[in-house]
């Protein structure tokens, strides 16, 4: 009997030296975790929580096959575990990604901004809902005008006006503008003008990357010095415009008419 219990005992150790130690350590850990399951509920049949299974079926995986067969539970038991978990995987719904859906309300009152003033853009009407504080993206009122078949083209007009007089120049329209359409039409403007290109010392234009050094140059060469000035107004607002603004409910929102109907202006009803 001695004999016997020795050849166990070291054989016990031989096994136990040729593991490697990540084996010995996920042993360790699934027997602790086995322990304070039997604590909790000594004397009464072992109930596993989701926790327990989740930590027991995961040191499992290092186990050797034969320690597998002595656990709290058996191999078929540790399948029967992964298909529920892939089934309450199926049933979740999968998260909602990208930006929140703007409320109905909102939706409503940009499609009345487009169909109230036929020739706002996308940008346009963003300025108008940012001014009665409410902020879209462009992006997300072209989509919306899209769907609602609102979409406009967007066409691109050279118009040049003379300080002086308010004579206005329309040189162009176009939905595709280049660097070189823009220095065409300068040349094209500067011979209309003939000897009374003479009496303009200054253009003034914005920083738009057609406008390049070729096109500078048609004017420069006439002795005329190029300034520029913003695109728009600074975040979109109105001069004077309050940087507070407090957020009008989009269903309260009246229309008052400006310069006879010619543009339009919204305000709350209140």
């Amino acid at each position: 009997m001695a004999l016997r219990m020795l050849y166990l005992v070291l054989l016990g150790l031989l096994l136990l030296l040729s593991r490697s130690q990540q084996t010995k350590d996920a042993e360790l850990l699934a027997l602790c975790h086995e322990n304070a399951v039997l604590r909790r509920q000594l004397g009464v049949r072992p109930h596993l929580t989701w926790p327990d299974r989740a930590v027991l079926a995961a040191l499992a995986r290092h186990l050797p096959s034969r320690l597998r067969r002595h656990r709290l539970f058996t191999p078929g038991t540790l399948l029967t575990w992964h298909r529920r978990l892939l089934r309450w995987k199926r049933k979740q719904k999968p998260a909602r990604t990208g930006r929140p859906p703007i409320s109905e309300e909102l939706t409503a009152l940009i499609l009345r901004l487009a169909r109230e003033n036929p020739t706002w853009g996308s940008t346009r009407i963003q300025g108008e809902l940012r001014r009665l504080g409410h902020r879209v993206g462009a992006s997300t009122i072209r989509h919306i005008l899209r769907s609602a078949g609102l979409a406009l083209t967007r066409l691109y007009a050279f118009v040049v006006m003379e300080v002086g007089t308010r004579t206005v120049h329309i040189l162009g329209v176009t939905a595709h503008p280049t660097a070189a359409w823009a220095t065409q039409l300068s040349r094209n403007l500067l011979a209309n003008l003939a000897h009374r290109a003479a009496r303009f010392r200054y253009l003034l234009r914005d920083r738009d990357s057609r406008y390049t050094q070729a096109f500078d140059a048609v004017f420069t060469a006439d002795g005329i010095e190029i300034l520029m000035r913003p695109h728009r107004a600074l975040h979109l607002r109105a001069p004077a415009d309050d940087p507070d603004v407090i957020l009008f409910p989009a269903q309260h929102i009246q229309r008052h008419d400006v310069l006879s109907g010619l543009t339009h202006e919204y305000r709350d009803t209140a």
